[in-house]
């Protein structure tokens, strides 16, 4: 799947008849721009693009120059890394609210794509790092999340190394009940917009052993799965226990 050309993409134009649309954004108060006073915000309308496109669509590859950072307003993205045999480990899942692009060099570390139709806000990496110097809480709201990030990237660590198929399923569905929860959405039944095969890169499991896993889950009356990729969360005290290895 080539990458999308985003200047091709239709911007929607935030600066179009509200003096500040950042400000009555519904996603902001997860997002980076909840540091921002209004008058600041302002001055981010000026740099913003905002962009939607349809699900399985690269949003950037490892190794691009990185110049742009995005905000996810709408949706589920993907990160992930190649192995030098082509297999494929996905490292990471954000929806509404994350941050993606930041590099620590001047090239992307990894490569994103949407898993879903996603909109996303795009910045300028240089004009966004020019406002992080006139602007600390914004770079201390970045910093908080890239701290987020690092934590996440622990708790996968964990997921990868330690745990067996069954108590990584488990832990999977309880991270996701968590997202929605912080995002004022309802935790269960959660909503899995990721494939088996998404979620089995995520874990470092096979396709087969994911549909399997969950089909045990299933039979054993801990789940019940749904239409619209929504897993009832049947028995939450089990689903913990497993989780846990207990």
């Amino acid at each position: 799947m080539p990458p999308i050309d985003m200047a091709r993409v239709r911007d929607k134009g935030v600066a179009t008849g509200d003096a500040n649309p950042c400000g009555a954004c519904p996603v902001r108060p997860l997002s980076v721009c909840a540091a921002l006073e209004p008058e600041e915000l302002r001055r981010l309308v000026d740099i913003v693009q905002t962009s939607r496109i349809q699900s399985s669509q690269t949003i950037f590859s490892e190794g691009e120059l990185a110049e742009n950072l995005f905000n996810v307003t709408a949706g589920t993205v993907k990160l992930y890394k190649l192995l030098p045999d082509g297999r494929r480990q996905i490292t990471g899942f954000l929806v509404v609210g994350d941050f993606l692009g930041l590099a620590m060099n001047e090239s992307y570390a990894y490569s994103a794509e949407s898993v879903t139709v996603t909109s996303l806000c795009r910045f300028p990496r240089r004009k966004l790092e020019s406002l992080l110097d006139e602007f600390p809480r914004l770079q201390r709201r970045l910093f908080s999340m890239a701290s987020n990030e690092l934590a996440a990237a622990q708790d996968q660590m964990l997921l990868l190394g330690r745990k067996t198929a069954r108590e990584k399923i488990c832990s999977f569905l309880l991270m996701l009940a968590r997202w929605a929860a912080r995002r004022g959405h309802k935790d269960n039944p959660v909503h899995v917009p990721m494939s088996r095969a998404d979620i089995a890169d995520y874990l470092g499991l096979t396709t087969e052993t994911v549909s399997r896993t969950f089909t045990q889950l299933k039979i054993s009356g801990a789940i019940s799965l749904q239409d619209g990729n929504r897993i009832l969360l049947v028995d939450h005290a089990q689903i913990v226990d497993m989780a846990e290895g207990l």
